[in-house]
């Protein structure tokens, strides 16, 4: 597959050329299956746009869904996750896997674009035709992702990547959607950047599959190695649970990378030996189905908005002929 790691002109991150270029569906999707970067990149840019052919795209790759094993790196900016993800795509290329990587920018205020500085970090891969790199803006989505990243994965997967990548915006303690998304999780952390539980505590703790100890060869690494090991030995787990790895690495010396590679991979043969795999495939296509039924609530919403129904029904529930639970009822049902 022809993949640089800057797509081309109109395909990259915000772009908005859906109006000007061709949406031959089935062209693309056939060309994107036989490895044409330049399809993938119209296909994904049609996604980010929210194009009118999206429904389209989305039959046209359902086949192919559920094929790529979908691995999300988060952790709090500066922990050296871009590193982190060069270095993963340079040991799976070795071991002839075909790779996905789509990576989240903080969107700007002012444009909605992103700063692309993920793809500065991964030029290493340019001219690999067995990677695929794309920046995507969050747009000022919560969570750490942007809202068209699950669809973008179903392209890359239907592209034929068979491990895809999600590194997520450098995110808090509470930004924990690539959870949803992932098949395998890693939480990044680096010594020096604060108390350690304080960082990992509620809800990021909960989503790590696999605990990478970034710039391990800082002061402080192991006594953050010790103080993750510790909270995990509290934690309650039944017979059979996956119990967190906790790996050291220096990304940006390609140390312990094999091990974080090693992780990835026992924690996806007990997701395929308990049928988690499966559970979490099922979870992640009932978040992607309920936001995009939202996404169309919401639009209908907007709709009415300009209309007389809802405005006839503020005007009763303020006047106190009804209530608003009735007049939602009511506004529903009109949709």
């Amino acid at each position: 597959m022809t993949v640089p790691s800057s797509p081309p002109v109109g395909a990259a991150s915000g772009g908005t050329g859906g109006g000007r270029r061709s949406r031959d569906v089935p062209t693309l999707v056939a060309r994107a299956r036989e490895g044409d970067a330049r399809s993938v990149a119209r296909l994904i840019s049609l996604v980010e746009n929210d194009d009118p052919a999206l429904p389209e795209v989305a039959a046209a790759m359902a086949s192919h869904a559920g094929r790529a094993q979908v691995v999300g790196l988060t952790g709090a900016p500066g922990v050296g996750k871009s590193t982190t993800t060069n270095e993963l795509v340079r040991a799976l290329r070795a071991a002839g896997h075909r790779v996905g990587v789509l990576a989240v920018d903080p969107s700007s205020p002012f444009t909605g674009g992103a700063i692309l500085g993920d793809r500065i970090r991964m030029q290493d891969h340019t001219a690999d035709s067995g990677v695929y790199i794309r920046s995507m803006s969050s747009r000022g989505q919560l969570g750490g992702l942007s809202a068209a990243t699950p669809q973008a994965v179903r392209v890359l997967e239907g592209a034929g990547c068979d491990v895809i990548l999600v590194e997520t915006v450098g995110v808090g303690q509470a930004e924990v959607e690539i959870a949803s998304l992932a098949d395998t999780t890693l939480v990044l952390l680096a010594p020096g950047m604060g108390d350690a539980i304080q960082a990992v505590k509620a809800g990021v703790l909960e989503i790590a599959d696999v605990f990478v100890i970034n710039k391990a060869d800082r002061p402080g690494a192991d006594a953050t190695y010790r103080d993750i090991q510790g909270m995990l030995a509290l934690g309650e787990r039944g017979p059979g649970e996956w119990r967190p790895q906790v790996v050291r690495a220096v990304a940006v010396k390609n140390e312990g990378i094999d091990d974080v590679v090693a992780a990835i991979g026992k924690h996806r043969e007990w997701l395929e030996s308990t049928g988690n795999l499966q559970n979490r495939r099922e979870q992640r296509a009932a978040a992607e189905i309920s936001a995009l039924a939202l996404g169309t609530l919401r639009a209908r919403m907007g709709d009415l908005r300009g209309g007389a129904a809802l405005p006839a029904l503020a005007t009763r529930v303020a006047n106190g002929e009804i209530d608003p639970h009735a007049a939602a009822a009511e506004l529903l049902a009109s949709l």
